[in-house]
Protein backbone atom coordinates (compact mmCIF):
# COMPACT_ATOMS: atom_id res chain seq x y z
CA UNK A 1 0.00 0.00 0.00
CA UNK A 2 1.52 3.30 -1.06
CA UNK A 3 1.17 6.43 0.94
CA UNK A 4 -0.17 9.47 -0.86
CA UNK A 5 -0.34 13.02 0.29
CA UNK A 6 -3.68 14.71 0.66
CA UNK A 7 -4.55 16.84 -2.40
CA UNK A 8 -3.73 20.13 -0.65
CA UNK A 9 -0.20 18.93 0.25
CA UNK A 10 0.55 17.01 -2.95
CA UNK A 11 2.76 19.80 -4.32
CA UNK A 12 4.04 21.21 -1.04
CA UNK A 13 7.64 20.41 -1.96
CA UNK A 14 7.29 22.48 -5.16
CA UNK A 15 6.07 25.67 -3.49
CA UNK A 16 8.41 28.62 -3.55
CA UNK A 17 7.83 31.51 -1.19
CA UNK A 18 6.81 34.67 -3.04
CA UNK A 19 8.58 37.07 -0.70
CA UNK A 20 12.28 36.87 0.07
CA UNK A 21 13.06 35.47 3.44
CA UNK A 22 15.07 37.80 5.70
CA UNK A 23 18.62 36.73 6.21
CA UNK A 24 20.51 37.04 9.43
CA UNK A 25 23.02 39.84 9.70
CA UNK A 26 26.57 38.68 9.35
CA UNK A 27 29.67 39.95 11.04
CA UNK A 28 30.49 41.88 7.85
CA UNK A 29 27.90 44.52 8.78
CA UNK A 30 30.58 45.80 11.11
CA UNK A 31 32.67 46.71 8.06
CA UNK A 32 29.95 49.08 6.88
CA UNK A 33 29.74 50.64 10.32
CA UNK A 34 33.52 50.89 10.14
CA UNK A 35 33.33 52.57 6.71
CA UNK A 36 30.72 55.09 7.88
CA UNK A 37 32.67 55.86 11.04
CA UNK A 38 35.94 56.18 9.15
CA UNK A 39 34.31 58.52 6.63
CA UNK A 40 33.11 60.73 9.46
CA UNK A 41 36.63 60.64 10.94
CA UNK A 42 38.15 61.31 7.52
CA UNK A 43 35.80 64.26 7.06
CA UNK A 44 36.92 65.60 10.42
CA UNK A 45 40.56 65.21 9.35
CA UNK A 46 39.88 67.13 6.14
CA UNK A 47 38.18 69.89 8.13
CA UNK A 48 41.16 70.13 10.51
CA UNK A 49 43.58 70.12 7.58
CA UNK A 50 41.54 72.84 5.89
CA UNK A 51 41.48 75.00 9.00
CA UNK A 52 45.23 74.62 9.46
CA UNK A 53 45.79 75.61 5.82
CA UNK A 54 43.54 78.66 6.28
CA UNK A 55 44.96 79.94 9.55
CA UNK A 56 48.53 78.60 9.79
CA UNK A 57 49.91 77.82 6.35
CA UNK A 58 53.55 77.91 7.52
CA UNK A 59 52.82 74.59 9.27
CA UNK A 60 53.23 72.60 6.03
CA UNK A 61 56.57 71.26 4.81
CA UNK A 62 56.70 73.02 1.43
CA UNK A 63 55.58 76.33 0.04
CA UNK A 64 52.77 76.61 -2.46
CA UNK A 65 55.24 76.20 -5.36
CA UNK A 66 56.17 72.73 -4.05
CA UNK A 67 52.65 71.33 -4.34
CA UNK A 68 51.47 69.19 -7.24
CA UNK A 69 48.83 71.81 -8.02
CA UNK A 70 50.29 75.28 -7.59
CA UNK A 71 47.74 77.19 -5.55
CA UNK A 72 48.06 78.98 -2.26
CA UNK A 73 47.19 77.33 1.01
CA UNK A 74 44.07 79.45 1.44
CA UNK A 75 42.59 77.77 -1.63
CA UNK A 76 43.69 74.35 -0.36
CA UNK A 77 42.15 75.19 3.00
CA UNK A 78 38.75 75.88 1.46
CA UNK A 79 38.98 72.76 -0.73
CA UNK A 80 39.77 70.58 2.29
CA UNK A 81 37.12 72.26 4.44
CA UNK A 82 34.37 71.73 1.86
CA UNK A 83 35.58 68.19 1.09
CA UNK A 84 35.58 67.41 4.81
CA UNK A 85 31.97 68.48 5.21
CA UNK A 86 30.95 66.39 2.17
CA UNK A 87 32.88 63.30 3.38
CA UNK A 88 31.41 63.64 6.88
CA UNK A 89 27.87 63.90 5.48
CA UNK A 90 28.42 60.91 3.20
CA UNK A 91 29.67 58.93 6.21
CA UNK A 92 26.42 59.64 8.03
CA UNK A 93 24.43 58.62 4.93
CA UNK A 94 26.26 55.25 4.74
CA UNK A 95 24.49 54.21 7.95
CA UNK A 96 21.16 54.26 6.06
CA UNK A 97 22.28 51.22 4.06
CA UNK A 98 20.96 52.62 0.78
CA UNK A 99 22.74 52.06 -2.50
CA UNK A 100 22.97 55.78 -3.29
CA UNK A 101 24.77 56.37 0.02
CA UNK A 102 27.28 53.63 -0.82
CA UNK A 103 27.86 55.04 -4.30
CA UNK A 104 28.33 58.55 -2.92
CA UNK A 105 30.61 57.14 -0.21
CA UNK A 106 32.84 55.39 -2.76
CA UNK A 107 32.98 58.45 -5.02
CA UNK A 108 33.75 60.78 -2.12
CA UNK A 109 36.48 58.44 -0.82
CA UNK A 110 37.99 58.33 -4.33
CA UNK A 111 38.01 62.13 -4.55
CA UNK A 112 39.51 62.29 -1.06
CA UNK A 113 42.32 59.93 -2.07
CA UNK A 114 43.06 61.97 -5.22
CA UNK A 115 42.95 65.20 -3.21
CA UNK A 116 45.44 63.76 -0.74
CA UNK A 117 47.75 62.51 -3.50
CA UNK A 118 47.95 66.06 -4.80
CA UNK A 119 48.62 67.27 -1.21
CA UNK A 120 51.30 64.62 -0.58
CA UNK A 121 54.26 67.01 -0.84
CA UNK A 122 52.86 69.35 1.80
CA UNK A 123 52.49 66.77 4.54
CA UNK A 124 53.48 63.27 3.36
CA UNK A 125 52.69 61.13 6.42
CA UNK A 126 49.27 62.71 7.01
CA UNK A 127 48.31 62.39 3.34
CA UNK A 128 49.48 58.74 3.21
CA UNK A 129 47.39 57.85 6.27
CA UNK A 130 44.34 59.55 4.74
CA UNK A 131 44.84 57.66 1.45
CA UNK A 132 45.04 54.37 3.37
CA UNK A 133 41.79 55.14 5.19
CA UNK A 134 40.16 56.04 1.86
CA UNK A 135 41.17 52.68 0.39
CA UNK A 136 39.75 50.78 3.39
CA UNK A 137 36.48 52.72 3.13
CA UNK A 138 36.17 51.98 -0.60
CA UNK A 139 36.84 48.29 0.01
CA UNK A 140 34.31 48.01 2.83
CA UNK A 141 31.58 49.81 0.89
CA UNK A 142 32.06 47.85 -2.32
CA UNK A 143 32.60 44.38 -0.91
CA UNK A 144 30.24 44.39 2.08
CA UNK A 145 27.92 47.35 1.54
CA UNK A 146 24.80 45.32 0.74
CA UNK A 147 24.77 43.61 4.11
CA UNK A 148 23.73 46.68 6.12
CA UNK A 149 20.54 46.96 4.05
CA UNK A 150 19.45 43.50 5.17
Amino acid sequence: MSETLPPSDAHAHERVPMTPQPTAMTGWVGWIAFAGTMMMLLGSFHIIEGLVALFRDQYFLVGKSGLVVTVDYTTWGWVHLIAGIVVFGAGIAVFTGTIWARVVGVLVAMVSAILNISFLAAYPMWAAIMIGIDILVIWALIVHGHELRE
